[in-house]
């Protein structure tokens, strides 16, 4: 049973379903770079009171001949929030503070966010241990997210990477995730996804 917490800003209620810790397998399959086997994913959405949702995931490969053994894949931080348009009552940008009193938004004032699907547009900026920065664009609808990359930026020293879409959904209790990217000179295909349970 999905359960809301009643701390919530309104502005995250779109996006509770996802609070938690998630872990399970998948696989992996892009251009000629193939893997046998499976991947362990974990990733966790948390609130700090804040109209965002804090994001952090990691994966990694197993070895099959010493369980114990991991190498690590990717490891991200991120935030994920329903784009709100930046007013005076808003800090920033750097450390500038809010020129206006804050307004606590409602659910009726959320409800009036939706867009012309029924969803919400989502914005979500995630940086891999790596340096890549990604922002993502697009939207949530009941249980179900579809982003895409509105913006890639890497270092020098990172592997060519140029775009992504990934789409998580909540089947059965469980989030599915799949990630498709255009990287190392092949086009946006395929790349990874994974069934995740919720820890408790």
């Amino acid at each position: 049973m999905l359960e809301i917490p009643t701390d919530l800003p309104a502005e995250l209620v779109p996006l509770s379903w996802l609070i938690g810790v998630w872990e399970g397998t998948g696989v992996i399959d892009y251009g000629d770079h193939a893997y046998t086997g499976e991947f362990t994913h974990r990733v966790s959405f948390s609130h700090d009171g804040g109209d965002y949702l804090n994001y952090s995931a990691e994966a990694w490969l197993h070895d099959a001949d010493d369980p114990e053994a991991r190498t690590r894949l990717v490891a991200e931080l991120g935030y994920w929030r329903l784009a709100l348009p930046a007013t005076d009552a808003d800090a920033g940008p750097g450390l500038l503070p809010a020129v206006a009193a804050s307004a606590t938004r409602t659910a009726d004032d959320i409800e009036g966010l939706r867009n012309s699907d029924g969803g919400f547009d989502l914005e979500v900026a995630l940086v891999h241990a790596d340096g890549v920065s990604e922002l993502y664009l697009g939207q949530i609808k009941g249980p179900r997210i579809d982003i895409a990359t509105d913006a890639v930026v890497r270092p020098a020293s990172a592997k060519a990477y140029a775009a992504a879409t990934r789409m998580y959904g909540l089947v059965d209790g469980h989030l599915l995730w799949a990630w498709d990217i255009a990287a190392l000179g092949f086009e946006l295909g395929a790349h990874a996804s994974a069934r995740l349970a919720k820890l408790e």
